[in-house]
Order: C-alpha cells, then structure tokens, then sequence
C-alpha cells in the first residue's frame, strides 16, 4: 500500500502524492511509521531554518490534502491519526515495504543462522526485490534523505551478506554485473569491492579482480588519504597468490577485539532491569539501546554488565568510549570518537581520515560486516553520538547519558531509576560485609534511605564506612538524618554526590540553572509549571521550556503529567544553591511571588467550588494574572495536586515572618480542608494561622481563624475544644460588632452543643443567632444551614422544613450552590422524617449529586446515611447496609469521627433487620466505646438501643436493661427518641 523503497509511492500501482510539502510530509509520516512524529520535526522537514509563523496551520493543511488524496488511491484516511504532539500513519503488517523488507532480511539471517544457506538466499532475494531505487527517490528534504539514507545503508548490507551466501553457493557468475554495478555506485565500500574480487577469483578472472583491488586502492589513496582495509588487503595478497579458496565458506575475519572496562564486581540491584534489556535486545534485535538516568543511577555499571552479557553475540568486536558529555573535561568531539573507536578496531593512525564525514565512512565500512557491541558512555547530546552510529546489521551500540536523548532517529529508550529499598541494603552489605548489616538492619536501612536509594550515594556511604571499622552504622545514619546536610557527608576522595550533581547543572542553560536554583527554594512536594513560572517571574511557556530541559538531564523528575520533582538529594542541592548563589532580596522576592500565586489560585478554586467562600476575605490583585488563570476552575484537583504544597508554604510564610501571606493563606484554604476532610492539615495550618493573625494585632482576623480552628476540632470529635475557641471569637466579633462573624459563631456552637446532647445550650445559641438575622444587615444565605441542623436534630421537623425553604429561597438569590445542594438535602432530610418518602429521596439523590461532584466527603455521608435509612425504613435493609456503608466510607475520608459513629450505628441497624444481630452488636458496642470516648450521648444512646432491639427477642431482659440505659440518656438530652424508647419498655411489659 506504501512504498518508501524508490520513488515514494501510494496504493497498489505506481500513483502517489505530487505536491511537494505533501511529500514530505508522508514521507516523514511513513519513515517512522506506527509512531507518532512531532508537528516540530514535520516543520523542520519542509522548511529547514527558516519556518514561517504559521508552520504548524500549514503542517496541518497538509495533513488534511493527504487525507484527501489517500482517499482517492483507495486507502483508508484515517490511515493518517492524529496526537496532541504531532501526527502519524498507521500501517499493517504487509502494507509499508520498508516493513516487509526488514522481515525479510530478519528471516534470512535466522536461516543464515541455522545454516540454511539456499533458505537464507531465497528470502535475502525477495527481500531486495522490494528495492525500485535509492529510499524515497526525488525528495530533497535533508531530514528526510538522513534517515533514508538508513535505510540505503540496510540495502547495501543486505545485499553484501546475500552475495556472501551466494558466492559460498557457488553462484559467482551470476553475481558479476550486479556487483560491478554496485561498486560502481558505492566505491567506497570496501566489502562490496571484495565479493566482487571473490567472485572473480571463482570464475578464474584473477586478473580483473587485481585490476578492482588497484582501482579501489587509487580511490582510498587520492580521495580519503589511506590505504584499504586490513581484510581487502590480505584478499588482495591470496589473489596474487593464486588462492582459489578465497570462494570458499567463508571471508577471512579480523582479530576480536576487547575493549570494555573491568565490570564491576559487586554489581548489585539491576539484575531485574540487565535480564530485561537482554530478553528486549534479543528479541526484538534492537541496534541501538538508550539507557538514560539521573546522575549516580548506576548507568555506565549497567551498560558494561549488558555488553558483556550479550559478548557471545556479539564476538568480533566490543569497544568502549567515555564521550564526557557530563565531566569536568569538555565532551569528545565525534571527529576524535571516531579516531578512538578506529584505533580499538586495530585501525593504524596513518589509515584514519582527517576529515569527520570520511572517519565515519571508514568506521561504518569497519564494521559493516562484523558482530560487535559499542557502549557510548556518557553521552552529552544526539548530535555528538549521531556520526558513532554503526550501520551494519550485527551491530549493538548502548548510550549512556543523564539527558535523555530525543533527538535520535533511532533507540529504544529505558530510564533508569533509584535502587528499591531491598537492592540500597544489599548493595550496602556488598561493600561494608554482610555481617554489619544484619547487625544493625534498621540503621542500614536509614542509610539508604537518607541515600535516596541512588548507587553512587550508596557507595560512597558504604566506602565511608568500610574504611572506619570503628563506626556503627548507625552513626552514618545519624549523620545522613539529623539535620545535617547530606551532601557533605556523601564524599570519598575525589568522588562525591554533589560533584555529580553540578556536572549536570553545569550542562544546562543559564535560564535553567536559575531556574534550578529558584526551585531549590520551593518548600516541597511536587510542583507545576505555573509554580515554576511565578518563582522565576518568566512566561508560562518559557517556565515549560526551562522545567523540560531540567527534566532531561534527570535534574527533575515528572512522575504524573505535568507535576514535576526533585530527587531527595537533588533537592538538597538546589537547596544549597538557593542558599549560596541567590541573594537574599532574591529569595525573599521569589517566597513572595510563590505565595501569592497559590494564595490567589487556591481562592479563585476555593471560590469556584463555594462562592460564599473567601467572600470576606480582600485580597491584592494578583501579581500574575495570566498564572492564576491558567488554573482558574481546576477546582477540586488543583487543591488536591497541591495539598502537601500549601501546607508546606503556610510553615513557610510562617518562617519568614510574612504573617499577612501566612493568615491569608490559611484563610483562603479552610473549605478545601473542611469539606476534604484533611483535618489535620486543618488543624496544623490554622494553629500556624491563629499565631500570625495575632501577630498582625487584627481582632477580626483572630476571630476568623478561631472559628475555623473550632470546625476541625468539631470534625475531630474534639467538642469541648470547639466550643472554647468558638467562644473566643464570639468574644472577639461582639466586641466588634460584627454581626454576621456572631450569627456564623452562635449557629456553630448551636451545632456543636447539639451533637453533645446539650439541646437547651443549642436552642439558646440557635435563637440568638437568628435574633440577630431578625434585625437585619446580615446575609442570611450562608447563615441557616447550622440552623437547620440543629432543628432536625432536635425533632423539630416543620421548623426545620420551613428553615430549609427560607435557605434554598436566599442561596438562590444569590447564586451560591453550595449552600443551594445543602439546603436540598436538609429538604429531603426534614421530609423524610415526616414521612414524605418519595419526595425526600428525589431531592436526597439531587443533593448527593452535587455533593459528590463537589468532593464534600462529610456531605456525602449525611445524604447517603438518610436514603439508607429511607430504604430500611421502607422495609430493603440489604440496601440500606450498603448505602451506611458508603456513608461509613465518606465519613471516614472526611475525617468525621461523631459523623463514623453515625453511620456506624446506622449501619448496625441495618445489619439486625437482615438478620446478622451478632455483627450489629459488635457495630453498636464499637460506637458505645467511641461515643462515651468522645462524650457524644445521642450516639451513646443509639448504641445502646440498637443492642436492645437485637436481643429482644433472644434475651428480653437483657434488651431492657439497655433500653433502660439507652432512656435515661435521651431523656437527659431532650432527644426526640426517647418516645419510641418508652413504647418498646412498654411492649415488654
């Protein structure tokens, strides 16, 4: 369907694509079919250096006319796919000829392999049949003649291992005019200059084939300056000779060569990574392996393991090269790698070309027809290693780097992470003796944990401590752990981590070594872009930019799409360089740009996700607009994505002494916190908070804080803490006559005196606050959701009903959903205990819905404990149990004790009326404990009664006695239950 072998070609005849961008472009597309290729390199295809503006809209006009004209050939247009990188063509097996080429050659040498030499002529033969000229004929494009040059190169190799087979089969003679063409078309080539000599010498022509040694030697003398080849040369002296073996079964071969380092002995912690590289290698006949890794990842060890495990494939040559792309030295230049890489092949100096291209020609030509590994070490970019790579088809080249090497048109590539905790303590017993180790397991593994379980860390730790017998090794973990700076203890002689780690910064940019620097002052967790770009105060798209070139030298990690990280020790170091190489008005500028900017986007999700919320809270413009809109309405996610962020920064500001930053922070996140159920993060950064609003001398500020404090409290189960800060900022907001802070403050403390029982406390509290709705001023949208509470929990169904109505009529108004899903749900709570099913589950299940869409956790619960009791109540306890579950499940994420032992009870309810008494005891006895625990007597009561009713029947005297108890507390609290309570004592008489 495709051809790419000759003229490029489309569908079954000789038709294709005429307009040259469109070319190109297929070209490109079916160079690498099966893969996506970037809209960057189609643009550098067609328009080389000089791309216009709108490259990439023409890219994709182009795109589409081939769309178009793929249909007018009979092929599927949606042969052609598209990805957010860049397109790509599909195709199946058969339909590219480059693909059936590359089978068929495969198949050849396995026969070639087995010994099956008319096996492996037959396939070599059909293989090259697909060949209609040089790869992709007319099309000028430079990327595109690089890679078809590729595939020129497996021609040719093809074709000389075919002849080789061919000649060993005696077909000598008709190989003649094919070869003398072929070295008429590629003089160079020194192979195919020697089977035509071959197959001279087998038809008796000696002389001719001496006349193609002469031409050939003139040629390599007058154009490239040396001599051929050790191999042509000793065929030429066996054609002088009179040798008419030289058609025998085989060419005559170079010495092996063995050029690799000393592997490493204790090679520890990659035995699963080495057997996956052989088995991908062996499998797939990759020719090229990339490994790529952080520095100190264990790389080079890797790779030299991996030679020399695939040596026996590999018999004719293993070389070894240090390119420096990442040392104290400048990188190897490809013109002297290649004199490198000659000179190991054997190569006298006198031979080796001047010129770079010409060094190339020579090397691949050396090894055109040799089975030989060559390991790259320490790569510094693709255009130094692009000029190494061999052609021939039986050869591997492994590259190292710590940049990940893109740019390359061919690689598997593979990253090498850290050592697991498992492989950091055996390589650990691998140099200090296994007999500390087991002596001290768990101070081996704080070693290798303060190590970041990287290799080199690891060892240079172990030789620290291999050469002070008298340390424990517990005395290294103690130095890695408390406080000090581990970089400085990670050092033994000329070799340290931190050296290692500014080899890598040095290779960087400088936009991207301060960019490094800045996020060394980033106070933890994962970071985003945007966080990047305000740090830096650069666009968003240089902050990307910078970001991905930190990433590709492994000094950044990007363990989910888009959040990005530092290596424990990695992080240590651009916490040193922020500390040494940035001044302090640096710093302090950078702290504040960070904190505004996740102060402004938490708000902005806050808000997004309640309006009322932060409605009091004046902020400054943003100092980065464009940042804060570029995580506008991520809501829920961006707040989750930086949890651990903002906590850390809230400590931060807190450090800094920057209290405004810190108290506003703080304020702009309790919802997040409050409704997530991350109490204690809640808790931790309000206590923070409270100490900076005091700070500032702002009353109002103390006040808001106090409040909120008391609400994690509250979630905690801790009432008694609750109601003392409540009563603080009620202190405070009345002194300053704030009347909305009194009605927000009396309403939580309504609640709050509710859950313990206390309902003449609530009721006060309750009245007072709408006292003060009463006399006008106040929003009251936001106001009445504790209101309603506290009426449904003191049995007051209508007034409770007629409160929710009031509060769906105001949050309408004023566009707060919200508090418009809350007071949905307290609808259906209200009338669901008076006995209006139907209309209650109908508004129950609006409510949960947006409920969990919001990710109110604790809102969730409370709607899913109603419906289950609707369904129990309604005679289906087997889904009841399954709603108080979820609810159990919600109330738990939400971090809601009194709000568990809800659903618990709930739940053991449920269990009875199916028939399980034995695990709703155990349900009700656990909340028994938990309640009296957290001074909670309405759940204590429930308790108690659940027990009752699942011993009635079995053991009546038993079941009053609870009930008994169970009375006496819902008595004390005015609980509307203690009515059916009486009724069941009654019923036993």
């Amino acid at each position: 369907m495709f051809g790419i072998l000759g003229p490029l070609r489309v569908g079954d005849g000789e038709a294709t694509v005429t307009a040259g961008r469109d070319r190109t472009v297929l070209a490109m597309l079916l160079l690498r079919a099966n893969r996506i290729v970037p809209v960057e390199d189609l643009v550098d295809a067609i328009w080389e250096d000089r791309p216009p503006a709108t490259a990439r809209a023409q890219v994709q006009t182009c795109v589409s006319r081939l769309r178009r004209r793929l249909t007018q050939l009979g092929v599927r247009p949606e042969s052609i796919v598209t990805d957010p990188v860049g397109y790509g063509v599909r195709t199946a097996p058969g339909e590219l000829d480059a693909d059936v080429f590359t089978r068929g050659v495969d198949a050849a040498r396995a026969a070639l392999g087995a010994g099956q030499l008319a096996e492996a002529r037959r396939h070599f033969r059909a293989a090259l049949a697909h060949w209609r000229g040089p790869a992709l004929a007319g099309i000028t494009s430079r990327s595109v003649r690089r890679r078809a040059q590729v595939l020129d190169e497996q021609r040719l190799a093809a074709l000389e291992e075919c002849v080789d087979v061919e000649v060993r089969l005696g077909h000598a003679a008709e190989l003649l005019d094919e070869l003398t063409e072929a070295v008429d078309r590629h003089p160079l080539r020194e192979r195919l200059r020697g089977h035509l000599m071959l197959a001279l010498s087998a038809v008796g022509r000696q002389a001719d084939a001496l006349a193609v040694y002469r031409d050939g030697r003139r040629l390599y003398t007058e154009e490239l300056g040396i001599e051929p080849g050790p191999t042509l040369q000793e065929l030429h002296q066996r054609v002088l000779a009179g040798d008419l073996a030289l058609a025998g079964p085989q060419s005559p071969r170079a010495t092996p060569v063995r050029a690799l380092p000393r592997a490493i002995q204790d090679f520890t912690g990659r035995q699963e990574t080495l057997a996956r590289l052989v088995k991908e290698i062996e499998e797939d006949r990759t020719r090229v392996q990339l490994i790529d890794g952080m520095a100190g990842s264990g790389k080079t060890t890797l790779a030299i393991h991996l030679a020399t495990a695939l040596s026996d494939r590999y018999p004719d040559a293993q070389l070894f090269i240090d390119l420096h792309g990442h040392s104290e030295r400048e990188p190897v230049p490809p013109a002297a790698a290649l004199a490198a890489l000659l000179r190991q092949l054997g190569v006298p100096g006198e031979r080796i070309p001047l010129d770079e291209d010409e060094r190339a020609a020579l090397w691949r030509s050396e090894l055109a027809d040799r089975r030989a590994v060559v390991v790259l070490d320490n790569a510094a970019s693709a255009a130094q290693v692009a000029k190494l790579l061999p052609s021939g088809p039986g050869t591997l080249t492994l590259i190292t780097s710590r940049r990940r090497l893109t740019g390359l048109d061919e690689g598997r590539p593979s990253s090498l992470a850290v050592l697991d905790p498992d492989e950091g303590i055996e390589l650990l017993a691998r140099v200090v003796g296994p007999e500390r180790v087991a002596a001290e397991p768990e101070a081996a593994a704080e070693v290798v944990r303060g190590c970041g379980y990287l290799p080199l860390a690891i060892r240079l730790a172990a030789a620290r401590l291999a050469h002070r017998p008298r340390w424990r090794i517990a005395d290294l973990a103690a130095r890695l752990t408390g406080g000090r700076d581990a970089l400085t203890e990670l050092v033994a002689g000329e070799r340290s981590v931190g050296r290692a780690f500014a080899l890598s910064y040095a290779q960087v940019s400088a936009a991207s070594q301060r960019m490094f620097r800045l996020l060394g002052g980033f106070p933890g967790g994962q970071f985003d872009v945007p966080s990047a770009a305000a740090l830096a105060d650069v666009s968003l798209a240089e902050a990307g930019d910078l970001v991905d070139e930190l990433v590709d030298v492994h000094l950044a990690e990007e363990p989910e799409r888009g959040r990005f990280t530092f290596h424990d020790l990695v992080s240590d170091y651009a916490r040193h360089l922020w500390r040494t190489d940035l001044s302090t008005e640096d710093r302090t500028a950078a702290t504040k740009r960070l904190l505004d900017h996740h102060l402004q986007v938490a708000a902005v999700n806050v808000r997004w996700v309640e309006r009322s919320t932060n409605a009091h809270l004046p902020l400054p413009p943003p100092t980065r607009p464009d940042l804060v809109d570029a995580c506008r309405k991520q809501g829920v996610r961006w707040l989750d994505d930086n949890r651990r962020v903002l906590v850390a920064l809230v400590r931060l500001a807190d450090r800094e002494g920057m209290d405004e930053d810190c108290y506003r922070l703080v304020r702009a996140s309790w919802h997040y916190w409050f409704t997530g159920g991350h109490l204690d993060e809640l808790v931790e950064t309000h206590v923070i908070g409270l100490r900076a609003a005091q700070r500032l001398g702002d009353d109002a500020a103390v006040a808001a804080i106090h409040n909120y404090l008391a609400s994690g409290y509250f979630r905690l189960g801790r009432f008694r803490e609750a109601i003392d800060h409540m009563e603080v900022a009620l202190r405070l907001r009345t002194g300053l006559g704030d009347r909305a802070g009194q009605v927000a403050t009396r309403h939580n403390l309504a609640v709050t005196y509710a859950n313990l029982g206390q309902f003449t406390a609530a009721m006060e509290h309750l009245q007072a606050g709408l006292d003060l709705l009463a006399s006008g001023g106040v929003n009251a949208s936001s106001m009445l959701n504790n209101a309603v509470v506290v009426l449904l929990a003191a049995g007051r169904y209508e007034e409770a009903l007629a409160m929710a109505r009031r509060h769906l009529i105001l949050a309408r108004e004023v566009g707060d959903m919200h508090q418009l899903v809350n007071a949905i749900g307290h609808i259906g709570a209200a009338r669901a205990r008076m006995g209006d099913h139907a209309q209650a589950v109908r508004r129950l299940r609006i409510a949960l819905h947006f409920k969990l869409a919001a990710g109110n956790r604790f809102g969730e619960g409370e709607v899913l404990n109603e419906l289950g009791v609707l369904e129990r109540t309604s005679g289906r306890p087997e889904i009841a149990a399954e709603r108080h579950r979820e609810a159990l499940a919600a109330m738990s994420a939400a971090g809601d004790r009194a709000g568990e032992a809800v659903s618990r009870n709930l739940l053991a309810r449920a269990l009875c009326e199916q028939g399980d008494p034995v695990s709703a005891i155990d349900l009700h006895r656990r909340v028994l404990r938990d309640a009296t625990r957290m001074n909670l007597p309405q759940e204590q009561a429930r308790a108690l009664d659940g027990i009752a009713r699942c011993l009635r029947a079995a053991d009546p005297a038993e079941a009053r006695a609870h009930w008994i108890r169970a009375l006496a507390l819902y008595r004390e609290i005015e609980a509307p239950e203690r009515y059916e309570v009486e009724r069941l004592l009654a019923e036993l008489g």
